[in-house]
């Protein structure tokens, strides 16, 4: 039995990517690898969000080959796009998709390992040409939270980002073939589904539905315990979705807002479409409806231009929002992007204690948010065995929970008393399960 071993790099949506070809491959009889063991073939899903994603990429392309030198390589995704020359002189990988054609490395491939041909193939389409959605789907995660990708591309162009031409423009996935996998993957009894997408604020299946009508007729599935919405422009949660989020419990307690700087200055040479008054308002909004919603963002320091005034003013902005975490990037220039043309880059140890300072911020607000809830109860869908004597799953709100080892709550609703936090998770006591209708 061939064997197909997946290095997945970057965001969630490389992860339902390489997930959704996995299954294709099982259908057609192939063992899949993670680790770094000797396969038929190897499938290399890169990431280019950074110079240090470009780097990783090329290591991981490299690794492979050295596993086994016999085997068919094939790299795909936002490296192999926007670095296609690069990729063809590394000479490394017999198959190069960029990031549209996905599907046809199952069928390139079996027929490789089944006529022993391994050949050279060249699939990087030019970017801008990627206007339809392709379809994938997926029906087996490793935990009880099951991803579903609903769009692709992102049309935003922020100065930093050279997402838009690795991935080209949004294409939305059909609102009826979300629906049905949506369908599927609750009769496998996931719990929960954490919507993905590089822009899923845009998603639209025509004029008039869009993402406010997606969500509305995700909720009403039978089966469905949370839907959890990964990452959303501030401009784009709009008053239709806050007031579904008032109607419902079932649109998870927590949502991720970029911020990506807290001064005007710095937004404005992002190129990104709100200042702090706009994203404060928003914030509110969603406040009104949900007052203890875990907000996390994600923050770049050391932009061009950057001045320890207007670091002070995110740092600032960020304690004034209150958001319960912060992912904290060091900007990265990316060859071909407005911004890495700017005068006044930043001296990177500059970056670096800015970066530190950040960090250190995000934990004293998630230490703050956490110990809101010692004492509360709260509803935690299980997710998988954590160390030797627990396992762990997640709140509605994201708080990581611990509990007792028993591996027969492993993807079961439970009720639980928070007791204590413990470094970056919570300690609890199993009170109720939920699905079983156990008390405890």
């Amino acid at each position: 039995m061939s064997s197909i071993g997946f290095i997945t790099l970057g965001c969630k949506v490389n992860i339902y990517e390489s997930n959704a070809l996995a299954d294709e491959f099982k259908k057609l009889g192939y063992t899949i690898s993670t680790g770094d063991e000797i396969c038929d073939a190897y499938i290399i899903n890169t990431c280019s969000v950074t110079n240090q994603a470009d780097a990783k990429s090329r290591k991981m392309i490299r690794h492979c080959r050295s596993l086994n030198k016999d085997a068919i390589v094939c790299a795909m995704g936002c490296f192999i796009q926007s670095h296609a020359n690069q990729a063809r002189e590394m000479n490394e990988a017999d198959i190069l998709i960029g990031t549209g054609n996905k599907k046809k490395a199952v069928e390139l491939i079996d027929s490789m390992i089944k006529n022993n041909n391994r050949h050279r193939e060249d699939l990087i389409l030019a970017e801008r040409s990627q206007k339809e959605y392709e379809n994938l789907e997926v029906t087996e995660f490793d935990h009880a939270r099951a991803f579903l990708k609903i769009e692709d591309g992102c049309s935003n162009f922020c100065s930093y980002c050279i997402i838009p031409y690795a991935r080209g423009p949004v294409r939305s996935k059909r609102h009826g073939l979300v629906l049905k996998e949506e369908a599927d993957v609750i009769n496998l009894g996931y719990k929960e589904i954490v919507l993905s997408g590089i822009h899923i604020g845009a998603y639209s299946d025509g004029p008039e539905y869009h993402l406010k009508d997606l969500l509305r007729d995700m909720v009403k599935v039978d089966g469905l315990d949370r839907i959890r919405i990964s990452s959303i422009e501030v401009n784009e949660v709009n008053d239709d979705i806050c007031n579904l989020m008032k109607e419902t419990d079932k649109i998870a307690n927590h949502i991720h807002l970029p911020l990506q700087s807290g001064s005007d200055k710095i937004l404005k040479l992002m190129n990104r479409h709100y200042d702090t008054n706009r994203f404060l308002e928003r914030v509110n909004k969603i406040r009104e409806v949900r007052p203890n919603m875990s907000l996390t963002t994600d923050v770049i320091v050391g932009f061009p231009g950057e001045t320890e005034e207007d670091f002070m003013d995110c740092y600032n902005f960020i304690k004034k929002v209150g958001f319960s975490e912060l992912h904290v990037f060091p900007f990265s220039p990316r060859e071909g992007t407005p911004a890495s043309k700017m005068a006044n880059q930043v001296d990177g140890n500059v970056k670096k204690d800015r970066v530190k300072r950040l960090i250190n911020l995000s934990h004293e607000l998630w230490q703050d948010y956490c110990k809101k809830f010692i004492g509360t109860c709260q509803e935690v869908i299980v997710e998988t065995k954590y160390e030797n004597d627990y396992v762990i799953g997640h709140s509605s709100n994201y708080l990581k929970v611990l509990l007792p080892c028993d591996l027969s709550l492993l993807r079961h609703r439970v009720m639980v008393k928070i007791e204590s936090m413990d470094g970056e998770c919570m300690h609890a006591t199993l009170l109720k399960d939920l699905d079983e209708g156990l008390i405890f």
